[in-house]
């Protein structure tokens, strides 16, 4: 320590010294301690402040020495205290996500064909569908559940329940496998489709069919739309943050055949082209031992929304067309509504992950557009500088371009989300989970590296969360990775291109 970082005080006892010397110590304290800090590392701290005093000649006086030590306890027990009142962190043990089986395929060729023999459908319908199809990026492999590939769709309550045991069952048996647990040794249930709300509840039901404890915490969300996924994880860390030692699932789902449209709107319309079939389960923990052996760590999670704009309101909602058949409304102004969403969002999350030099970068362009040159650009921050890994949402490669290009992220950075779009379409909130298992079957993630999650909802909603890899994990990834036995095909060159969405 630099002797001279404490003021020359004369040997006088006097106010003036005793303030000087209290706030000087306390000041080295808090930058010398730190909450982890050893006895013998805090009792080296303590020598090097006493011999300090004697370099200053204020050993003769037993005042300092009685300072001193009221300093080091003071600091030492609001570390300590703040060390005890921190949260938990929060754990991701592994995720599945759950791979149709091949009979649930539909090809352009037939979804046509399927489509033009659904009376329901006229053959304008039938043409704009197929044009949506052709142009929106999907694969021919991608996936839609047994009731709407039946003619006409099987769309009652029957066929729902059936999809979603379809689908949440053998997710569940799958995670609970890859982590070696029982169902009652989760803790926590967070559930969330939007179309298909039951009574009783989806999360009821998984309860239900693996006997879990009575007092497992069990929440049901609906109508959250493409953000439910990272809303999920939001409230599952909030009740971890409060439940100690704790396990909890999140589950993302959609049952399609709840929100298949039979009408000629070509507002909605829309859902039927884009939305396939897909589902998520994670594994989250706050237990101590699971640091070692988790997959990542959660950095971060940010919600905001502007449901309280009507215009914004508006723009994707679901409602009954002129004939009564109901289906969900894809208005104009989504895409304007989406990129205010996640201006306001992006702006907020860079303040708390950016590094300085980005944020000095972007104050400094503001002050001078409105002092200085009005024509002149704003800054916008380089979020590669903080994060690796970007699951960005799969509703078309139009939106996936335009956030690129906000973000300032390339062709491999998108190479994911392009990639989940084109194989699996667009599966809601779990898509962001089927991009994430894409990059460790590429083995691109490496520990150390951040990877951000972006939800966007109807409200219009926007979540997000930062993750943190804690441990190499590239021998996982072919432990029923949905991409195990096709990603030696990808990237997909056409359709891999920022350019091109």
């Amino acid at each position: 320590m630099d002797p001279l970082s404490l003021p020359k005080l004369k040997q006088h006892n006097s106010l003036s010294n005793i303030i000087a010397i209290f706030l000087s110590t306390m000041a080295m304290l808090s930058k010398n301690l730190h909450s982890t800090s050893t006895p013998l590392q805090l009792l080296l701290v303590l020598l090097s402040l006493q011999r300090l005093f004697m370099f200053q000649q204020w050993n003769w006086n037993p005042i300092f020495h009685l300072l001193l030590l009221s300093c080091f306890f003071l600091v030492y027990m609001l570390r300590v205290g703040a060390l005890a009142f921190k949260p938990p962190s929060v754990y991701l043990v592994d995720f599945s996500c759950f791979k149709p089986p091949s009979t649930c395929q539909l090809p352009l060729s037939r979804f046509i064909q399927h489509a033009s023999s659904i009376i329901s459908f006229d053959s304008q319908s039938v043409e704009f569908m197929a044009k949506i199809v052709a142009s929106s990026g999907l694969s021919e492999q991608t996936y839609l559940p047994p009731a709407l590939l039946s003619s006409p769709p099987k769309t009652h309550q029957r066929e729902y329940i059936k999809e979603a045991e379809m689908i949440l069952l053998p997710l569940m048996d799958d995670l609970l496998t890859k982590a070696k647990l029982s169902p009652r040794d989760i803790d926590i249930l967070v559930v969330h489709c939007s179309a298909f709300c039951p009574s009783p509840s989806l999360s009821s039901i998984i309860v239900n069919k693996y006997s879990m404890r009575s007092d497992v915490k069990s929440f049901n969300l609906s109508g959250m739309g493409c953000s439910a996924g990272a809303i999920g994880i939001d409230l599952a860390q909030n009740l971890l943050k409060t439940n100690n030692n704790c396990y909890a699932i999140v589950i993302s789902t959609e049952i399609l055949s709840a929100g298949w449209y039979s009408g000629h709107e070509r507002s909605k319309l829309l859902i039927n082209c884009l939305f396939r079939m897909g589902s998520a389960a994670l594994l989250l923990t706050n237990r101590k031992e699971a640091s070692k052996t988790s997959k990542y760590r959660l950095i971060r999670t940010l919600r905001n929304q502007t449901a309280f704009d009507d215009k914004a309101y508006l723009t994707a909602i679901r409602e009954e067309d002129d004939d009564g058949k109901l289906g969900v409304t894809i208005n104009k102004g989504l895409l304007p509504a989406a990129g205010e969403i996640l201006r306001s969002h992006m702006t907020i999350l860079g303040l708390k992950i950016l590094p300085l030099t980005e944020k000095l970068k972007h104050i400094v362009s503001v002050i001078r557009k409105k002092f200085k040159d009005k024509q002149g650009e704003i800054y916008m921050p380089g979020f590669k500088t903080a994060i690796q890994h970007f699951c960005l949402p799969t509703s078309g490669r139009a939106l996936i371009g335009e956030i690129a290009k906000g973000l300032k992220l390339d062709g491999r950075d998108v190479e994911a989300s392009l990639m989940t779009l084109h194989r699996f379409g667009n599966q809601s909130s779990s898509s962001m989970w089927y991009e994430l298992a894409y990059m460790e079957a590429k083995e691109r993630v490496k520990k150390g590296d951040k990877v951000l999650m972006l939800g966007m909802g109807t409200g219009p909603k926007c979540c997000s969360c930062v993750w943190e890899c804690v441990r190499p994990i590239a021998g996982d990834s072919n432990k029923n990775n949905p991409w195990r036995d096709c990603i030696h095909l990808y990237p997909v060159e056409a359709v891999s291109s920022v350019s091109q969405t």
